[in-house]
């Protein structure tokens, strides 16, 4: 059965939703420089790399999507209540979606390549189409493993809530400047940095590996996302906990991987080896996309 996200002109309607949200919050971002002090810049550095690596790299993306390593639950819902802060939606439609980009890379039916526009892929794909982007359907057919998991369908039924909590603590310490910059400031940021990742690091940057879509490794997305902008390396090896493969590569997501490792707190950790011969991904059941056995050791 076709989805929604065959072509570009199925997804019709405005999500009002989404694009009321983007001008709010950008709004928020633009009076934010207003109203600077440094103990608001700072709840914005802390809250940005919590919520972008904690919560996106190392939760949403690594180990909920991807499966790069397995941590005991309640690490797992603790950085899955991180991904939310991003307020880039709850764990079932981000997984799922970024399952369907990996599914379609840069083909007919992946929900933002610039295939269709560089404005598309970064931004505009979210603002047509229904409130979450996803369908029933597609929950069930790519995201099986989240669905079974009742913490993370609640999450993500209410998925603005820890935000709606950080902002009123943030309130509560430190009055407004800590709340535009902590929450306003922080979250329009961390969207175009989370967007870069769709757009730019499809359009910009070197290719170490020749994989069959059009991911690059761009350092500056890197360094904005923690990581997540060694684009091509992961698509190359999208089960390796790794994304910054070579020495030179800062991949801040993996370090604190690494650490929950040297804790006790990860195990099964996938590492792909940059001199690894790439090989497409198999696609296990039409859900979960696998690396060869030989492109990863587990570390």
């Amino acid at each position: 059965m076709a989805t929604h996200y065959e072509s570009r002109a199925q997804r019709d309607g405005t999500n009002w939703t989404a694009v009321l949200a983007f001008i709010f919050f950008h709004i928020g971002a633009v009076v934010a420089l207003f109203h600077f002090t440094w103990p608001a810049f700072f709840a914005f550095l802390v809250l940005y790399y919590v919520s972008l690596s904690f919560g996106i790299g190392m939760g949403y993306h690594r180990l909920l999507t991807h499966q790069g390593y397995v941590p005991p639950k309640w690490v797992e819902y603790f950085l899955a209540i991180c991904g939310t802060l991003a307020l880039e939606g709850g764990p079932l439609s981000w997984v799922t979606t970024h399952r369907i980009h990996h599914r379609y890379s840069d083909l007919d039916g992946d929900p933002h390549s610039p295939n269709d526009g560089k404005w598309w892929s970064h931004l505009l794909w979210m603002t047509v189409g229904s409130a979450t982007n996803c369908t029933p359907e597609e929950y069930r057919k790519y995201s099986p493993d989240l669905m079974r998991d009742r913490f993370l369908v609640t999450l993500s039924k209410y998925f603005w809530v820890p935000v709606v909590v950080v902002s009123l603590v943030l309130l509560a310490l430190g009055g407004l400047p800590w709340l535009l910059w902590g929450t306003f400031f922080r979250v329009t940021v961390g969207w175009h940095a989370t967007w870069l990742v769709n757009s730019g690091t499809h359009l910009w940057g070197p290719r170490r590996f020749e994989t069959t879509d059009m991911s690059r490794n761009n350092r500056l997305i890197s360094i904005l996302t923690f990581g997540e902008g060694w684009h091509n390396n992961h698509h190359a090896f999208p089960t390796s906990a790794r994304h910054g493969l070579a020495w030179h590569e800062l991949d801040i997501s993996w370090l604190g991987i690494r650490t929950l490792k040297a804790l006790g707190l990860a195990k099964h950790v996938r590492v792909a080896s940059v001199d690894a011969k790439y090989r497409p991904p198999v696609i296990r059941s039409g859900v979960i996309i696998e690396d060869e056995p030989d492109q990863q050791e587990v570390a």
